[in-house]
């Protein structure tokens, strides 16, 4: 837990520093761009920072198993950690970006207990009395503060390569996964919004492996499997050792967008920042829902699909919703998919062949990602 705080605080650090270093450019701009770095700034600040502990935690996997320490007894040098605490900043950097874009697609009003950034931008409109449409202005604002946070993920990578020497063997894996990552994560956040346009009129027979390859490609390798590489590539990782997190990561990151569904229906908006039942309005097909459908015969089926994705749902519906996701078995088996998933990464991290430090840690992040409450 020591290590993980201390990275955790070295992360921040290495992103505030990152802003502090771009303010002055935009302020050469104008002053009208502050709120760019403002809407930057709140989005950066805490959250659970997973994507940057799993890649630390690759790197000591590596690091400590090859020097045959314990690396929590015997941290590392401020020098030697330079790197990964780069990468991870530049993962927290790209994750933030990806935020912004998500919340336009999806129409999100609100992320982390505040208005979603193009909401803001949207609101400044509102508030100025400018011409056009205060909603588009917001979301081509928020486009814009996305783009740049991917820009500045990118720079910070960079510098993190650097101080390995970006010709070195750890510097080229670990961008082969930078690289292979944005473009998966990408790939799957199209997959997400074709099933969320097309899942009605599709095949209910496919659903679900269409839903497992959005749940893969655009959370589950992005979240936990490409961090634990990239980590773990800065370190120098044998073909052994990246085989071991590679099928580590990929059972943890399912749990990880599983417990996310779940949430999205139950959770607590008073812990998760965001609207009670926030997916039954905004109609998203996960895994949770597709079980629900699939229990239910044609006409309840029919009625939970009216109701589904009306922005307009009162309280009494979302609870109704909410009982028919319970009483289809459906919570229950995503329940069971989560703890079968978690086993199945705890049963691959006690034989894996990295460092006690980190099997242990890998073991209490996987309890960590699927039970948590946010």
């Amino acid at each position: 837990m020591g290590e993980s705080a201390r990275l955790v605080d070295l992360v921040q650090d290495r992103i505030d520093r990152e802003l502090s270093d771009r303010s002055p450019i935009l302020a050469d701009v104008g002053e009208e761009t502050a709120p760019i770095l403002a809407s930057c700034r709140q989005l950066l600040s805490g959250g659970k920072r997973f994507r940057a502990l799993f890649c630390y935690w690759g790197w000591q996997a590596v690091r400590g198993e090859r020097m045959a320490f314990d690396p929590m007894a015997d941290p590392a040098s401020e020098a030697e950690i330079g790197p990964v605490v780069g990468a991870a900043a530049a993962l927290e950097l790209f994750h933030a970006a990806a935020l912004v874009h998500d919340d336009i697609i999806d129409r999100s009003d609100v992320r982390r207990g505040a208005p979603a950034a193009h909401r803001r931008f949207a609101e400044e409109h509102r508030r100025s009395g400018w011409l056009g449409d205060p909603d588009r202005f917001g979301e081509s604002a928020a486009i814009l503060v996305g783009d740049l946070l991917q820009s500045w993920s990118d720079d910070v990578f960079h510098a993190a390569l650097a101080e390995l020497g970006p010709g070195s063997p750890p510097a080229i894996a670990a961008r082969r996964d930078f690289e292979r990552m944005r473009i998966e994560v990408t790939a799957g956040q199209y997959l997400d919004v074709l099933d969320e346009n097309s899942w009605a009129t599709g095949d209910d027979a496919d659903a679900l492996e269409r839903i497992r390859r959005v749940i893969v490609f655009k959370s589950a390798k992005y979240s936990v499997q490409a961090p634990l590489l990239i980590g773990a590539g800065l370190a120098g990782a044998r073909p052994d050792q990246r085989e071991a997190l590679e099928e580590i990561g990929l059972p943890l990151g399912v749990a990880f967008q599983l417990r996310d569904d779940v949430l999205g229906v139950f959770g607590d908006a008073a812990v998760t920042g965001k609207p009670a039942g926030d997916d039954l309005r905004d109609g998203k097909h996960t895994m949770l829902i597709a079980l629900t459908r699939r229990a239910l015969g044609g006409g309840a089926r029919r009625a939970f699909d009216e109701l589904l994705g009306d922005r307009d749902l009162e309280d009494r519906q979302i609870q109704m919703m909410r009982n028919t996701v319970r009483d289809t078995g459906a919570l229950a088996r995503v329940e069971s998919l989560i703890d079968e998933n978690v086993a199945r990464a705890r049963a691959l991290i006690e034989r894996a062949p990295l460092s006690a430090a980190a099997r242990s840690e890998l073991r209490r992040l996987g309890r960590s990602v699927a039970d948590r409450s946010a």
